[in-house]
């Protein structure tokens, strides 16, 4: 592993590590929400263990994918000279859409239980136990770690295999341990300002819409001609940023009607 320790392999540990939060933001929400289903006095330790068990199974994903990377790009099924749809299934490309597609069932279940103030999603959350809030939470961080491991391998792209496996496993170590702390302000924030959940919600179900979009496009999926092309991170970003901007505005306005009814009716 000579020239492990140079300058140039410093400056690519820390664009690893900036790599791993910023792609982690997603998850990040998730955990969050995930967490909520456990019992109170619980849920930062359910936090903590998913993000740990995830944290060595990433790494073992890290050594299964730079070991058998063609393996998960090789198409398994295909369909073309379709009018209809077309396809080119590989492993990759499954395991991002049915993580999409499931996070979009998740946001809009919950979505749903919140417009129609249902009792139901507090009761499931409840009885939900600790075994299986773990497991999703690991199995999630799996799903949103493709992306950030692949773009990863690219960065470190020319190193001998040990550099590239030790820089990438610190950067991964060094992003779960970010995440373990900021999972519980997260969650501490949205505790105290439940308003903000279904901005969580929203921003959960746009991310499951990317990804199903990038599994589509993985996939070489056509419907009626039209290819499935990926949500950039920039449109993602854009997306974010003016549902935060909304909520924000929507927030102030209905404070100051508040405070002009309370005026008017004081006089």
């Amino acid at each position: 592993m000579e020239g492990l320790f140079t300058i140039d392999s410093l400056f690519t540990l820390v664009m690893l590590v900036l790599l791993q939060v910023v792609l982690g933001f997603d998850n990040l929400l998730y955990i969050s929400l995930e967490s909520k289903k456990a019992p109170a006095e619980r849920q930062s330790y359910v936090r903590k263990l998913g993000v740990g068990l995830a944290i060595i199974l990433r790494i073992i994903l890290l050594f299964v994918l730079m070991s058998l990377i063609q393996y998960f790009q090789d198409p398994f099924a295909s369909l073309h000279d379709n009018n209809i749809i077309e396809f080119a299934f590989n492993i990759h490309s499954i395991i991002v859409l049915l993580g999409g597609a499931f996070i979009m069932y998740t946001a809009i279940k919950e979505i749903w239980h919140m417009m129609n103030l249902d009792e139901h999603a507090a009761t499931d959350a409840a009885r939900s136990s600790v075994g299986k809030i773990i497991f999703w939470i690991v199995v999630m961080n799996l799903v949103f770690s493709f992306d950030s491991i692949l773009s990863a391998m690219a960065l470190t792209s020319g190193m001998e295999f040990q550099a590239q496996m030790v820089l990438m496993s610190i950067a991964i170590i060094s992003g779960g341990v970010l995440m373990i702390v900021l999972a519980d302000k997260v969650s501490e924030f949205l505790q105290k300002n439940r308003m903000y959940e279904v901005l969580g919600l929203f921003i959960l179900l746009i991310v499951g819409i990317m990804l199903l979009s990038e599994g589509g496009h993985l996939a070489h999926l056509k419907l009626f001609g039209n290819p499935v092309t990926p949500m950039s991170k920039t449109t993602f970003y854009f997306v974010i940023i003016v549902l935060v901007l909304i909520d924000l505005v929507q927030g102030r306005y209905q404070k100051n009607l508040l405070k002009a009814r309370d005026s008017h009716q004081q006089t």
